[in-house]
């Protein structure tokens, strides 16, 4: 009978732990549920960190691209700061060759690149490369403007200069405009090299002027 009791005694001791145990266990599997939807804001807020890096990237691109069409458009200006185009000049060869890359690297859509973080860095790291790399030409193209040319080779760029304005110059007689332009090629064979917008537009202008 003294047995009995005891194992009476015994159980009244353990039932009310076994439930509290149960009970602990209920609340943190509970307090667990709750705690996970709070990880979508996280990463949602490195998702938006991500994108704004885009999107000031991609401004920065077009920003240079814009800061480069003076040069394309603008063939006086061009010919003032000659080193801009001169490939020889390896401040000039690493302008171009960033440019290019930063170009080939550009997403379709930005948001292309929110999933794929290796291309999503490659393209930050290309234009950070591009900028840089425009800034320091052209500031050396500024400050050297002709002195990388012998006094020959000057002379030949103010004539290709000055033949390129009447080129260019609707005033003047399509067969003056094309004469000009071609002794302008002449005269910048070997120094430099027009762009391609510059050039194509020269070339359509004075086509449809001659009439074919």
């Amino acid at each position: 009978m003294g047995l009995v009791i005891r194992l009476i005694e015994l159980l009244l001791v353990l039932v009310p732990l076994v439930g509290a145990g149960y009970a602990t266990y209920r609340a943190v599997m509970s307090a667990r549920g709750r705690a996970e939807p709070e990880l979508p804001p996280a990463t949602g807020t490195a998702a938006a960190a991500s994108r704004r890096a885009i999107l000031r990237t991609v401004e920065e691109h077009d920003r240079t691209d814009t800061r480069w069409l003076d040069y394309e458009i603008d063939v006086a200006k061009l010919l003032d700061y000659p080193l801009m185009t001169d490939m020889r000049d390896p401040l000039t060869e690493r302008f171009h060759r960033a440019k290019l890359r930063a170009d080939f690297l550009r997403p379709a859509d930005p948001a292309d690149l929110l999933d794929d973080r290796h291309a999503m860095r490659e393209y930050l790291e290309a234009v950070q490369e591009y900028v840089t790399a425009f800034d320091v030409a052209e500031a050396e193209a500024i400050r050297r403007r002709r002195a990388a040319f012998s006094r020959e080779e000057q002379d030949r760029l103010t004539r290709a200069q000055r033949l390129l304005r009447v080129a260019a110059d609707t005033a003047a007689t399509p067969q003056e405009r094309d004469r000009a332009y071609r002794l302008a090629r002449r005269e910048l064979d070997g120094l430099v090299v027009l762009p391609e917008r510059a050039r194509v537009a020269l070339e359509r202008g004075i086509s449809g002027e001659l009439g074919d």
